[in-house]
């Protein structure tokens, strides 16, 4: 069975989805830990979302990239 790129159009936006779905997700747990006051899970889910936010923008710039651009 031949095997896609892994660049294909339709798997990058698969992915920005998924990492957009991700940020979301995290975004919510911060906010949810800085209710409580707990301040080490808040520095954690930080911790975490930073990777997140970093591999939705290089799918992205990919996106981007990939795109045709109009002169005019």
């Amino acid at each position: 069975m031949p095997r896609k790129a892994a660049n294909s159009k339709v798997g990058l936006l698969m992915s920005l989805g998924s990492s957009a779905i991700a940020v979301v997700r995290t975004v919510k747990q911060l906010r949810r830990a800085r209710g409580t006051q707990d301040k080490l899970t808040a520095a954690d889910t930080l911790a975490g979302l930073l990777p997140l936010v970093t591999s939705a923008l290089l799918v992205f710039r990919r996106l981007r990239r990939r795109s045709p651009r109009s002169s005019g």
